[in-house]
């Protein structure tokens, strides 16, 4: 579904990514992990086109996207959660979703209700602004609407900042059964150890802009590893 094969980028002469390669396969959630400052939203900012590659190569389902736009990458299927979720305030929680269909062209109520069904915590929201929801209810919502495109790529940037661990483990579950249901690919920045485990099949580590070591899902458990990783300590 995703590879990307010496992917170099940075912000104007300052280099973020050095060589970055990796292959994800079609229905995969991969997590990448590391400290801060290490490149974790630049690739996926990279990834999804909002930021330039200065070298290498990114194939969307074996098409060659390394210098497609933005708007083009999400009608051939990529969409993106970024950190912060950036959902519309003014416009309400319905009309953000309905914002999510516009590069399909569709208009149909049914393509919401269905959707919502995954969502049910916002069914009761639908009337209100976006800015008036909960911290955990936005990032639902972006999400949810990310979805409405019916994407076969999701890009998340650290989706638990700043919400409730109830809703932290309902994204979890949702995006599991997302992944396994419709086979949708993920590629999941996040600093939060258990969410991460519960989501990716696998996860990688980044080191000032360059991927290392693969993390063995049942070290995702020990702070004592972890802390070397992520700055986590117990």
């Amino acid at each position: 579904m995703l590879e990307v094969s010496g992917l170099h980028a940075g912000y104007g002469a300052i280099p973020v990514l050095h060589g970055i390669s990796l292959a994800i396969a079609e229905g995969e959630s991969v997590g990448i992990l590391g400290h801060n400052g290490m490149g974790k939203s630049t690739l996926l900012r990279t990834l999804i086109g909002a930021l330039r590659a200065s070298a290498g190569v990114v194939r969307l389902a074996g098409a060659d996207i390394t210098r497609t736009e933005p708007h083009q990458r999400a009608k051939l299927g990529m969409a993106y959660v970024p950190q912060g979720r950036e959902i519309f305030p003014t416009l309400s929680a319905m009309d953000n979703l309905r914002m999510g269909l516009v590069k399909t062209g569709e208009r149909g109520s049914q393509t919401l209700e269905a959707l919502l069904d995954d969502f049910p915590r916002l069914k009761p929201l639908l009337d209100r602004p976006g800015g008036s929801l909960s911290g955990g209810e936005q990032q639902l919502l972006a999400l949810a609407r990310a979805l409405a495109g019916k994407p076969t790529l999701l890009l998340l940037d650290e989706p638990t900042e700043g919400i409730q661990p109830s809703i932290i483990d309902e994204i979890a579950e949702t995006l599991a059964a997302l992944r396994d249901r419709m086979k949708l690919t993920i590629v999941l920045v996040e600093q939060n150890l258990e969410f991460i485990a519960a989501v990716s099949q696998r996860v990688l580590v980044i080191k000032r802009g360059q991927l290392g070591d693969e993390i063995p899902r049942e070290h995702l458990g020990d702070l004592a590893i972890m802390s070397q990783y992520t700055g986590v300590h117990g």
